[in-house]
């Protein structure tokens, strides 16, 4: 099995290939042990030139095009290759390439940093404003009005609590112009961050009920998506921050974590809009209490990784806890991680009627217009609500920010609850403990 070229190629550009791509390729001659030996060479080229792979492919910085169009010409005059799209922003594309047509990248296009698997990448779902201190901003006026919030999810159903604030949407699943959510994830995220609380005279309020919000429909209806989806839509963020007004990139999703942020793509991507001026808060997973499983890309040192707490349904913090499922820390490469926690458990927001989880947990509505959902998914808008409250203040009185120094700012308004950094990062999201009155 030595001689097979797919696997000498993993083992020759190890450096290039993620390491689920390295397996996908190795495994390429798992069927071959109950093969007679005549018949592998004529297997091999079989499957070397029809198996499909999808990836993501990631450039040197600096003048990448030339590298782009050789990626391009080579997917379009090989059979089963499909060129899907380029990304700019972050110096990358999609395609859908055979392992013939990898190999042959590998030897000549030397502008490829690295090639990474189209892995799957899923939204994180296992009395929360009042609880984080945000009614008492709504009484000082801080309520997110001029913030524009962008939630890359499973859509947004025009509910009555966004209405006129949903700035624009855009598919990246289905291609439609209309906003909908066909699985219910996204518009629970958007209230969680923004609802108004117009269907429930103001009781189920999020903690920027002025802000606008952008969706950015990134997942399908099973609430799954791919590598390339979420960079095709954080790339839209970055190409429209001016024309939208976009401060904030709220995610409630990820994959696991397969090796240190310097080499994951999504950590890339959401690195990149900060660059860019945007504020990116994402999930810290829920694969909790195991230590080392926080997601991707929540293992970036630069973004907001938000963590869950329960708030046992009180206004009162005294009885809250860390929510077992919420991800722990240490990331890859030994940071602490999450940055901080919010209300993540049995959050009541917005209803999308007929949705995947609205069919599939009857239950789980509240009234005709709201719904109940847990995870760190929820967290996050949750803090990227707070975020806005900030960004608002900050404009408010004239303040130059960048997305770090709101970060900075966000972590100055935690609690400590004494747990572990792994488990807390800074602490639990305190929004009275800002000066922002």
């Amino acid at each position: 099995m030595l001689g097979f070229s797919m696997i000498q190629t993993a083992r020759q550009y190890a450096s290039k290939l993620d390491s689920p791509l390295r397996n996908k390729l190795v495994n390429l001659y798992r069927p071959f042990r109950w093969v007679p030996c005549f018949l592998h060479k004529p297997l091999e080229k079989s499957l070397k030139l029809t198996k499909k792979f999808p990836v993501v492919i990631e450039f040197e910085d600096g003048d990448c095009l030339s590298s782009v169009q050789e990626v391009e010409e080579t997917m379009k005059r090989t059979l089963f290759c499909e060129y899907k799209h380029y990304y700019s922003s972050i110096s990358c594309c999609s395609v859908v390439t055979t392992p013939a047509a990898l190999e042959e990248l590998l030897k000549n296009c030397h502008g490829i940093k690295k090639i990474h698997d189209d892995r799957a990448v899923q939204a994180f779902l296992n009395v929360a404003t009042p609880t984080i201190g945000g009614t008492t901003l709504h009484q000082n006026g801080l309520t997110g009005e001029g913030v524009t919030i962008a939630v890359l999810d499973t859509g947004i159903y025009a509910h009555p609590d966004l209405a006129n604030r949903m700035t624009t949407f855009v598919d990246f699943i289905n291609n439609r112009d209309q906003a909908y959510d066909d699985n219910g994830h996204g518009t629970h995220c958007a209230g969680d961050a923004a609802g108004d609380g117009t269907a429930s005279d103001g009781l189920y309020k999020g903690p920027a009920p002025r802000a606008h919000v952008i969706g950015v429909k990134v997942l399908d209806k099973l609430g799954s998506g791919s590598l390339s989806t979420v960079i095709a839509g954080v790339d839209w963020c970055i190409q429209n921050k001016e024309r939208y007004g976009i401060d904030i990139i709220s995610m409630s999703l990820g994959s696991t974590a397969t090796g240190p942020a310097a080499d994951d793509p999504m950590v890339r991507a959401v690195e990149r809009a900060w660059n860019a001026g945007i504020v990116v808060c994402v999930a810290a997973g829920n694969e909790g209490p195991r230590r080392g499983s926080i997601a991707s890309p929540g293992i970036s040192p630069r973004v907001i990784t938000v963590g869950a707490m329960d708030d046992r349904n009180t206004e009162s913090r005294a009885d809250d806890i860390i929510a077992d499922f919420s991800s722990r820390g240490p990331t890859p490469d030994q940071a602490t991680k999450p940055d901080l926690l919010a209300p993540g458990v049995a959050i009541v927001s917005l209803r999308s009627p007929n949705s995947y989880l609205d069919k599939l947990q009857k239950s789980s509505r509240v009234a005709t217009n709201y719904f109940v959902l847990s995870g760190t998914s929820m967290a996050t808008p949750i803090c990227a609500g707070a975020v806005a409250l900030i960004i608002q203040h900050l404009q408010n009185n004239g303040i130059a920010y960048t997305p770090d120094s709101v970060k900075t700012i966000l972590l100055n308004s935690v609690e400590d609850r004494g747990l572990h950094p792994y488990d807390q990062g800074r602490g639990y999201l305190d929004l009275n403990q800002l000066p922002l009155s």
